[in-house]
């Protein structure tokens, strides 16, 4: 059984799931706790409602999780499909930097949630590297980055968003950060 799931039949159920979760994001984000009567308020939708989707507070938090990873991963495609490569990576970093500015307030509540699947965060890099790796190989076609560059070399070097303030002007740093990063990958 997976966290949160939701009756396929249902348009208004699945409508209310996400609109906990998105609620419960920026709760997690601002505050790092899960007030169930604050996010059913800011969701619009009953407590009990919340506790039916969610019974605990890990099982939410999971969903939050899940979701931020399956956001940064699927959207690869369209950026890739929609964009220049070069555009499509730099639109993928700036998806890549929320999704660390959340999971900083997930970190604290990911802990709490102690009957988390032990593998997955594991899942969750491998699936963000995968992610990476795609948008590596189309620019190496694009003849934009140098081939060869390790996946994994560069996920490290994604590696100083972690330093970033979310209260600060994170903004301008991921620019500076990604700029850096650009220079190191360019094609000759």
């Amino acid at each position: 059984m997976t966290t949160g799931s939701v009756s396929p039949r249902r348009a208004d159920t699945r409508r209310n799931n996400e609109r906990i979760i998105a609620a419960a994001k920026d709760s997690l984000t601002c505050s790092g706790e899960v007030s169930y009567n604050a996010i059913a308020k800011k969701a619009e939708v009953g407590v009990g409602t919340v506790y039916r989707h969610f019974p605990t507070p890990e099982s939410l938090i999971l969903a939050v999780y899940q979701r931020e990873v399956r956001n940064l991963v699927e959207v690869v495609p369209d950026l890739l499909k929609d964009n220049p490569p070069d555009q499509a990576f730099r639109q993928w970093m700036w998806h890549l930097a929320g999704y660390l500015m959340t999971k900083r307030g997930l970190a604290s509540a990911m802990q709490a949630a102690r009957t988390s699947p032990e593998d997955l965060p594991a899942k969750s890099f491998t699936s963000i590297l995968d992610a990476l790796t795609t948008m590596l190989d189309a620019n190496v076609a694009a003849g934009t980055i140098r081939p060869g560059l390790e996946p994994l070399t560069v996920m490290r070097a994604f590696g100083g968003l972690m330093f970033l303030d979310p209260d600060g002007d994170w903004e301008d740093a991921t620019h500076q950060l990604f700029d850096l990063l650009w220079q190191g990958m360019r094609a000759t």
